[in-house]
């Protein structure tokens, strides 16, 4: 299916969404730098007081690819057939041959009570999502943002799987509100890319039939109502099934975090932080900071 002829039925999901998130808009463009980029910089100029400067700006942003409304803080879902400058955690570059992924953000007001675990929450929501009904359980999530495809039968000494897509979460103050921006990229269709340290993975593996709009049509929904209940309960409510699919359990990891030396790994705290015990039984907790790992290397392993 060539870009020019994917169907997304916008109106179909906006109807869905709508009595969700009152006010949404549902956007589609052919191409954009970057989702999460657009809709953060919307709720900028929107927040900014109205100088003659701001009124070009303001023109500007409304004449170029910001889709139908520009400069506003309702809620947004906005999707990029193609997203030429697509970033990942820590300013890494989300790469995607046009067609090939299923790229969007959502951006909506958000006030929970705390933070932590946003991530591992919408990941969860993702991949219980996109998993086949029925079928065996192949997504795993990767701390704190990532969702991988495990391999039914991985090769000894390779990782047990590779990456299928990423989460970005990023937060802007427009005024009196705290806008979340809740970026998704997820890879669609087998592409030749090159240098992937955590390998590639795609949809097409699970499901030969899927597309970019069949899988926002499943993700969706799923994705607000996560959005919701989170910002009532927290990482809560989503704390067993992130245990479920979480793949670095019982595996040897090296963490950036001062004071965190390398352990195994020992699951996710209740408010979603990263557990690392280390060999005299120490358990450190890490919420920020990059984690690496030997994936397919178990704390048996080590010894």
């Amino acid at each position: 299916m060539s870009q020019q002829t994917l169907q997304w039925g916008a109106e179909s999901l906006w109807q869905r969404l709508e009595p969700l998130l009152p006010g949404l808009s549902v956007e589609v463009v052919a191409r954009s730098v970057s989702t999460n980029s657009a809709l953060l910089e919307r709720a900028r100029v929107r927040a900014e007081p109205p100088t003659d400067e701001l009124v070009q700006v303001r023109r500007s942003v409304e004449s170029s690819a910001f889709g139908r409304r520009a400069a506003d803080v309702q809620p947004c879902l906005l999707v990029a057939e193609h997203q030429t400058g697509g970033r990942g955690r820590l300013g890494r570059t989300w790469q995607a041959s046009a067609g090939a992924s299923l790229t969007f953000s959502l951006s909506l007001p958000m006030n929970p009570a705390d933070w932590s675990g946003l991530s591992l929450a919408v990941g969860t929501a993702i991949a219980d999502a996109l998993e086949p009904s029925g079928a065996a359980q192949r997504i795993g999530l990767k701390w704190p943002n990532d969702l991988w495809l495990m391999d039914a039968q991985p090769m000894p000494g390779n990782p047990p799987g590779r990456k299928l897509g990423g989460i970005l979460i990023e937060t802007v103050t427009a005024g009196p509100v705290r806008l979340a921006v809740i970026g998704i990229g997820v890879n669609v269709k087998p592409q030749p890319l090159e240098d992937l340290s955590s390998g590639y993975a795609c949809l097409q593996e699970l499901d030969l039939e899927a597309t970019a709009p069949s899988a926002l049509a499943v993700v969706a929904e799923p994705l607000v109502q996560a959005l919701k209940t989170f910002e009532k309960e927290g990482f809560a409510p989503f704390a067993e099934r992130y245990a479920a699919r979480d793949l670095l359990r019982g595996q040897v990891v090296t963490t950036t975090q001062a004071g965190v030396p390398t352990g195994v790994a020992a699951g996710i705290s209740p408010k979603g932080a990263l557990l690392v015990r280390e060999g005299d039984g120490r358990v450190h907790e890490v919420s920020s900071g990059e984690v690496s790992v030997r994936l397919g290397s178990s704390a048996e392993d080590s010894r």
